[in-house]
């Protein structure tokens, strides 16, 4: 084999293995309490059903509960890697619904305060999940404070979570609106939770989406909606997600929409950098 046979070879590989990273969808909302972290834990075991391996990152950093919705104990969490006492390996951990958590921490709302170091000890760890994931769900917290931002920033798509109350779809918008004026490329789409109906939802759609169009010149993506379903509090209660202990029910049949969509049919802009890569210059480390 000639040296520039093997040279393009090389080169063909390093492209490949480049290209090689995770899909990473950012889950937000513009105030607590609209299921934002519910939708987080049972999407990312439909998308696992699928047949892809997936990493749930809980970066809700005041209120982290993913491990509570998947009935699980964690011995360690983000904070112990932060401070080095625990590798990424470590600290993730593969769920009953199959797949992977990694467990945020109270201790993280203060993550643009730490040195520079520290970031960079915990950017350069999570970027693994890039390289072995297939799909990476970020559950952001909610509204709009810089540490949700940086996430939903450096996302390929950012699914903003809504039920129908007047409350929730202004905090929704304005959400939407701070992204939109970011000016960062990233396709954004609209979820309503807790519906009656899909003409609830869909109304609840049009009338955010025609807001965005008409002061912000911009469309967002109709990511569908989840019934209110007794189900899923009871299934909250019992630390099972919704879609494994009743999987027959209509919000699971919704969140299983709602995956084929965000695989299907919503457009993902995948970014020629990686994620915790974007992330970190948006850290400015």
């Amino acid at each position: 084999m000639t040296v520039a046979v093997i040279d393009q070879a090389t080169t063909l590989r390093t492209l490949a293995a480049s290209q090689r990273r995770a899909q990473v969808f950012a889950i937000t909302s513009g105030k607590g309490g609209v299921g934002k972290s519910n939708i987080a834990v049972n999407l990312a075991i439909k998308f696992a059903e699928s047949g892809k391996k997936v990493a749930l990152l809980d970066a809700d950093l005041g209120l982290a509960n993913a491990d509570v919705l998947c009935n699980v104990d964690l011995q360690w969490n983000l904070s112990h890697l932060i401070s080095r006492k625990r590798t990424l390996q470590e600290v993730m951990i593969k769920t009953p619904g199959g797949f992977y958590l990694v467990g945020g921490a109270s201790g993280l709302a203060k993550m643009a305060d730490l040195t520079d170091f520290d970031r960079q000890h915990i950017l350069d760890a999570l970027t693994e999940l890039e390289e072995e994931f297939d799909v990476l769900i970020i559950d952001t917290g909610a509204g709009i404070n810089p540490n949700v931002l940086c996430f939903t920033r450096a996302a390929d798509h950012v699914l903003i979570v809504t039920t129908p109350e007047p409350t929730a779809i202004t905090d929704a918008y304005a959400v939407a609106k701070v992204m939109i004026r970011d000016g960062q490329d990233r396709v954004m789409s609209l979820l309503v939770n807790q519906v009656t109906s899909p003409a609830e939802g869909r109304a609840v759609y049009e009338r955010i989406a025609k807001v965005a169009r008409q002061f912000l010149g911009v469309g967002l993506y109709d990511a569908g909606c989840v019934y209110a379903d007794e189900a899923v509090p009871l299934a909250v209660r019992r630390r099972n997600p919704f879609v494994l202990s009743a999987p027959r029910s209509m919000a699971s049949a919704g969140v299983a929409q709602l995956a084929s969509r965000l695989q299907q049919d919503s457009p993902v802009r995948t970014h020629p950098a990686g994620f915790f890569h974007r992330l970190s210059r948006w850290l400015k480390i």
